[in-house]
């Protein structure tokens, strides 16, 4: 009956996706106030139907349902309790329906927050989200039913993909999804928008806290699915630039553009058609993602399905909402005023400059990911492109944008002053340049470059500092004053200097970790002692371990430096009951703020088994650099200027009669 009631509700979300997609948009063109105010409640009430059909797959995983084909699929009885959880969406069918549930979300936040949003846009940006709703909702009853039945269920479940059963995969896809699909909230606006013949600073004020929070999700998301595959996979490394990787990183670039063209917009109204077409190309890439994860044109460890009929349908559905927003776009764009002008040497200048360099460098991973596929669809050819092309391309069009980071914020609206913005910079410029020679010296005779990766993004924190001590006016006033002046900024502010930070962590842990660790693959036999970077690694033994639907084989090495020893690393070899398979379980000592990585291969007939083992210097400041990131966009969502809305103008009063 559980599963019953899931399918159900999703039929029910369907229906109620078509009334919301049609009835408000009509009304909202009419000018019918009562056909508008049948949005919020749909939107309400279809998120509650696909919550609904959510929680009836979970409780089927919970109770280990085999008659239900996507749970057989995917789970097993012994599973521990959290992947039972999440193998609900470690798989196509569940993952799509927490893509749609997520995608009612946040339908559901703007008709209930959005209150304070025109009656005919808000009416038409959940119609547009319907729309979307509506179409995904139609593909999984049509293409990818995660509730058909087994006539004669099996006693016992096939257990999901063991490399999935991590922590890391629990939340890695809904904090993605997060991303992916809250950036469909930019797109409903941006469609919206043009329907109405409507784009003016109020709107990109309306759309920016949608995608700052969409922003802040994928953030997250990228971060901790780069930390898995860190850890669990066992290559040592954090970016492989896998096709699938990349199809996240995309919507990461074009919403990064999109955040700092909306700001332009909204202060200076200006950059309109930048705006409304990043929103569009933000979630448009957001589907491509979509459709190579699960079309079946790529093969990887992170890809759900592999269904030739499903991709023809995403595909359909990226063409579609791609195609018809472009066309609106295209019809609308001659009506869209230029808005505010400004000089190049300007606030809005550099971050013109800095939508170019990013556009550009989302350009180049987007035809790094889909060349090699073009190149086989016509010729049969198959290459791959990899890391060499990615670094000679993509590198070089980061360095002068992060170079340019700092001044952005020290420039004034409308006409700046780049020799008064560079004085500001003075100290900030002389430290990086310090800390560039101070890494040279340290490493001399390792890679010329590396240190002025590490000067760059020294370069940037500073930066970021620099700003607010300035708006700050921390060292030209009494200290007491210029901590009350910081403590008074806007949060937003204080927010882009954490996000800038945090970019220039990530950076100088990115280099060093590129340019320095190091790295030794040897077969060890119990006694046998490694060098490792000045660490001396000692293989005492194995030891076998049974968990509730695995078996370990846990190695033990000894790691000491200088003679005294400082812990104990614990690589498994780990095999799953259900389907045999094995995996790689690294063992993983944190120094400050650099790792020792050691994971086991193959044993031998001889007793000794292959030990891959690696010193990474620094290299979890990339990962607490997006933390930082992550942060500086929750404290700037978290401004009071950037709630969702503008404010109604109070009504006037009626002067009170004399007596």
């Amino acid at each position: 009956m559980v599963p019953e009631i899931g399918h159900y509700a999703l039929v029910l979300a369907f229906a109620l996706a078509l009334v919301q997609s049609v009835l408000p948009l009509w009304g909202a063109r009419r000018g019918d106030q009562a056909l508008m105010s049948v949005a919020p409640p749909a939107a309400v009430g279809q998120f509650l139907l696909v919550l609904v059909a959510f929680l009836m797959l979970m409780v089927a995983y919970l109770q280990s349902d085999f008659s239900v084909v996507n749970v057989w699929e995917n789970s097993h009885s012994a599973k521990p309790l959290l992947f039972k959880i999440s193998g609900v969406w470690g798989n196509h069918e569940g993952s799509m329906v927490l893509w749609v549930l997520i995608l009612a979300f946040f339908g559901a936040l703007v008709a209930l927050f959005g209150v304070n949003l025109p009656d005919t846009l808000r009416a038409t940006v959940l119609s547009v989200q319907a729309w979307i709703a509506a179409v995904f909702l139609l593909f999984i009853l049509g293409t990818s039913n995660p509730f058909l039945r087994i006539l004669n269920p099996p006693a016992e479940g096939s257990d999901l993909n063991p490399i999935l059963q991590d922590v890391g995969l629990a939340i890695h896809p809904p904090l993605l999804y997060g991303g992916y699909v809250g950036f469909s909230i930019a797109f409903s606006f941006a469609v919206a928008a043009l329907i109405e013949g409507r784009v003016d600073a109020a709107w990109a004020r309306w759309v920016r806290p949608w995608t700052l929070a969409a922003w802040c999700f994928l953030t997250l998301g990228i971060s901790v699915g780069s930390y898995w595959a860190y850890y669990e996979l066992g290559w040592g490394g954090w970016w492989f630039w896998d096709p699938v990787e990349n199809a996240s990183f995309m919507p990461w670039l074009a919403g990064t553009a999109l955040l700092h063209s909306a700001i332009v917009m909204e202060k200076r109204n200006a950059l309109k058609i930048w705006t409304i077409l990043l929103a569009i190309l933000t979630f448009s890439l957001s589907l491509l993602g979509t459709f190579l994860v699960r079309s079946g044109v790529l093969t990887s460890v992170h890809t759900f399905a592999s269904d030739p009929t499903r991709g023809v349908f995403i595909l359909a559905i990226l063409v579609l909402a791609v195609g018809g927003a472009l066309t609106l776009f295209a019809w609308r764009a001659g009506s869209l005023q230029t808005g505010g002008v400004f000089a190049p040497i300007s606030r809005e200048g550099a971050l013109v400059l800095n939508n170019l360099l990013l556009t550009a460098a989302c350009g180049v991973v987007l035809v790094g990911t889909l060349y090699p596929l073009a190149l086989e669809a016509v010729t049969g050819d198959k290459i791959s492109v990899g890391p060499p092309f990615f670094d000679a391309t993509f590198a070089p069009i980061m360095v002068p944008l992060l170079i340019a980071v700092p001044f952005g914020p020290m420039l004034a609206w409308k006409r700046g002053d780049l020799y008064a913005a560079t004085q500001r910079l003075m100290v900030a410029a002389g430290i990086a340049l310090a800390v560039m020679i101070g890494a040279y010296a340290y490493a001399y005779g390792g890679p010329v470059l590396a240190p002025v990766g590490i000067g760059i993004g020294a370069w940037l924190i500073l930066g970021a500092i620099s700003e607010i001590t300035f708006r700050s006016k921390l060292f030209s006033s009494p200290l007491a004053t210029g901590l009350r002046r910081a403590a008074g900024l806007p949060r937003s502010a204080w927010g882009t200097a954490l996000a800038h930070m945090g970019v220039g962590v990530t950076v100088i842990g990115i280099v060093a970790v590129t340019a320095y660790e190091t790295e030794t693959i040897v077969a060890m036999k119990p006694g046998d002692t490694i060098d490792v970077a000045g660490y001396e690694l000692t293989l005492d033994g194995f030891s076998p371990f049974q968990g509730p639907n695995y078996r370990d084989q846990v190695g033990h090495i000894t790691v000491r430096r200088g003679g005294a020893e400082i812990g104990v690393l614990n690589p498994t070899r780990r095999v799953y009951l259900a389907s045999g398979q094995p995996t790689t379980e690294t063992g993983i000592r944190t120094m400050g703020f650099s790792q020792l990585y050691v994971s086991l291969g193959e044993g031998s007939g001889d007793g000794s088994v292959a030990v891959r083992a690696y010193y990474k210097p620094l290299v979890t400041l990339i990962w607490l650099g997006t933390i930082f990131m992550t942060v500086g966009g929750v404290v700037s969502l978290s401004d009071r200027r950037l709630r969702v809305g503008a404010p109604r103008r109070a009504r006037a009063r009626a002067p009170v009669p004399a007596e």
